[in-house]
């Protein structure tokens, strides 16, 4: 069992899997953590409220140079309030540089779109076979480009996004998710 990220396959019936057809990026990792009855969504509030300082300075670096070729601010991942609880995010809500497509007890579909990519991530949580006290949590990624300027932008970025998804995963290992 994981308990460090691992790369995977998207969970199987899990309703990214529906949006990994055309996709120019996907990846998905795993790690197993401990099961607290929470919802998916929490576990991705916990990671991100313990987002490693590098990430922050790399969204902020994107951020500065992606404003001189006309995208748009996304501010940081870990830009979430703390004190909301998981459960009470809705479709078309902000969490931190996502937007809430959908958000159930296990799946939580989050992404943001634009006239360069569309980019969806799944954060999956199930029960591991014979572990009632831990659950595998799985972050799935999936990007479509849509024009020259996408295909550009992914070109530093699935290398960094590699790092990246990983090093957010691995907080699990150090927090507990939010309250749902």
């Amino acid at each position: 069992m994981p308990t460090q990220p691992q790369e995977t396959r998207p969970p199987a019936g899990s309703r990214i899997a529906q949006r990994l057809a055309g996709a120019h990026f996907k990846d998905a990792w795993c790690i197993y953590t401990a099961q607290t009855g929470e919802p998916a969504l929490a576990y991705f509030l916990a990671a991100v409220a313990r987002t490693p300082r590098w990430i922050e300075w790399c969204m902020q670096a994107r951020n500065r140079v992606g404003q001189l070729v006309g995208l748009k601010d996304l501010g940081t991942l870990s830009q979430i309030d703390r004190q909301r609880p998981a459960s009470a995010y809705q479709p078309g809500d902000r969490v931190g540089v996502f937007t809430v497509l959908e958000n159930s007890d296990d799946e939580a579909l989050i992404g943001d779109s634009d006239k360069h990519l569309n980019v969806v991530l799944s954060v999956h949580r199930a029960p591991v076979a014979g572990r009632q006290d831990q659950v595998a949590i799985t972050i799935t990624t999936v990007v479509h480009v849509r024009n020259l300027l996408g295909h550009l932008y992914m070109l530093p970025v699935a290398p960094m996004h590699r790092r990246i998804a990983p090093a957010v995963l691995a907080a699990l290992g150090r927090a507990q998710p939010a309250a749902a």
